[in-house]
Formats: structure tokens, sequence, C-alpha cells
């Protein structure tokens, strides 16, 4: 999740059930939910950040200071808002400088209850090339990834999957519009030192688009769009559960114009992941899509452990 680049239901359920066993990611009832996977899906209808089903349904807002990003930035709860964009309820994230530390605000979103690794992951987003308002040129991070904690540096055991890192104006040296699949081993915060393995595509992916991962076998494939841009495998395979998490950040303050105060939206319309199903790009939209002609907003019955039968 860019290190220095980081450091860190009724009848309609029913219906639903019924069509998403064609895919073999049937929901369990609540007796054999231990021996089942399980599906989480959410749509983002929530009213407000202060919304009480948020937490109830393992969403984390972050507030507390520290990196990714600009020393001495804040992670503001505010800058995370529920917002209809485009005909559509989302999870939209706002990351706002004014060229100062002091002045600059980050916005990181959360399933933190760490139970994902194995299966397929979807998210529908709405990146961005320019600032919603205000001066271009930002070096701005618009990510989508899985991530385990670091327990100390060079942790053979730590994961973590960026499915998209999304640069419009670059950073780290490197020129924009970029995208970054990362698949990680593990790394050193200081001296910093990486080992992971890595996908790019040098081209803009402003607008709305889906973002994938399968993850079984020892590969994690990436898809942007339905198309495969990544395929990752060897040690850098995840082996130890993640949490979700959505965020956007400065990772410097560099490269704008200076003046003002530009503000930065990354829009999310929904998230989809079948714990150890492996998906085509067509099965889990059509999942998704089930999802939403029933009218369910949210289901999640993934299960923690990993030894379940999908």
């Amino acid at each position: 999740m860019g290190h220095t680049r980081k450091l860190t239901l009724g009848a309609t359920v029913a219906a639903t059930v019924g069509a998403l066993a064609a895919f073999g990611i049937a929901h369990a009832p609540s007796s054999s939910a231990a021996a089942a996977c399980g599906t989480l899906f959410d749509d983002f209808t929530y009213s407000s950040r202060t919304d009480p089903a948020l937490s109830q349904r393992g969403w984390r807002i972050r507030s507390e200071a520290g990196g990714p990003g600009v020393e001495g930035a804040s992670w503001r709860a505010d800058n995370v808002s529920f917002p209809t964009v485009d005909g559509q309820r989302v999870a939209q994230l706002t990351a706002r400088t004014d060229g100062t530390a002091a002045g600059t605000s980050h916005a990181e979103f959360s399933q933190s209850n760490r139970r994902f690794r194995e299966g397929t992951y979807l998210a529908r987003i709405k990146f961005a090339d320019v600032p919603a308002s205000g001066r271009d040129g930002n070096h701005v991070n618009q990510t989508f990834y899985t991530i385990s904690p670091l327990a100390a540096p060079m942790d053979p055991t730590y994961s973590e999957m960026d499915f998209s890192e999304y640069l419009p104006n670059g950073g780290w040296g490197v020129s924009g519009p970029i995208n970054y699949q990362t698949t990680w081993y593990t790394y050193v915060p200081d001296p910093w030192y990486a080992d992971n393995q890595q996908s790019q595509q040098a081209r803009s992916i402003a607008g709305w688009h889906t973002v994938m991962a399968t993850v079984a076998a020892g590969h994690v494939k990436y898809y942007i769009d339905g198309t495969l841009v990544g395929d990752h495998s060897g040690k850098v395979y995840p082996r130890q559960n993640m949490s979700i998490d959505f965020n956007q950040w400065f990772i410097d303050l560099t490269g704008r114009t200076p003046g003002g105060t530009s503000v930065w939206q990354e829009s999310i319309d929904y998230v989809f992941h079948a714990k150890k199903q492996v998906l085509t790009p067509a099965q889990a939209t059509s999942a998704i899509n089930t999802y939403r002609a029933s009218g369910t907003t949210h289901a999640d019955t993934v299960v923690s452990s990993n030894d379940c039968t999908p």
C-alpha cells in the first residue's frame, strides 16, 4: 500500500443465495457457518460516516496520525463520506493539501477484522486524474489493498496485496499517470528495504474501473476491467490473514503549483470478496449484479479461519 512508500437477510437474501449458488458461493446457514468460507458484499448505502451500521459491519475510519504519506499530515474521519456519485451511493475518500504538512489531510477506510487471504476480490472505483478543486500536480496515491501488520523488520509472515495504487501525477521519482499492483514478501522501514513483486500500467485509469484479484494455488492474479495485468507467485504469496483497505494520501508535497488548497476524491461503488473461491471477472460481476438486483446492499458471511470449505 505504498510504504515509503507505508508504515501501518429474509426473502431478498434467499433469492440472492440461490443465484450465487450457481457460482459455488452460496451462503451457508448459521448452523454450518464454521464449515463455509462465505462472501462479503457492501454497496456502501450508509447515511454518513457516523452511521452505526458501519462499525457494526466491521468498517473502521482512520483518525490516528502516522504513515504513510506526508510526515505531520493528519488522517481525518470527516474525509470519509457517503454521497451519491453518478447515480450511485458510494464510499468517498477525500485528501486535501495547501502545500504544508499542517494543511494536509488523508483518508482511510478499512474492513479491519483480519480474515481475508485467498479467494476473489473486486471493487468498482472511480479514480481521478485532476483534483475536484484547486491546483493540480500533487503526488497523490489512490488505493485498494489488503494488509497485515509488520511484526518486525523483515518479518517473513508479513502479507500485503496492493490491487491498485494509482498515481495520476506520479511519485517516488516516476512520472505519471501510472498504476501499480504489488505483492509483498516483507520490508524494512529504516533504512528502507523492500522485497516484493510488482506490475504496472503507465497510462491513465481516470473514471470508473473494476479492480479485481484472485488469490489461489500460489498465484495472485490482478485484473483491471476484466483484463489480466499481473500474475505474482513464489514467496510473495500471502502467508497470513489481512484486512481490506482503501485510502488516499499524498506521497510528498512536491509537484503542485503553489497556492490555495487542492482537494482530491476517490469513490468506491462497492466491494466484493468470495473467500477461497476463484471466479472469472464475468462470474464475479454476475454475483454482484445478483445482489444489487435483489436489493441486497450488504451481506457478510466470511469466516476468520482458513480451513473452511467453499
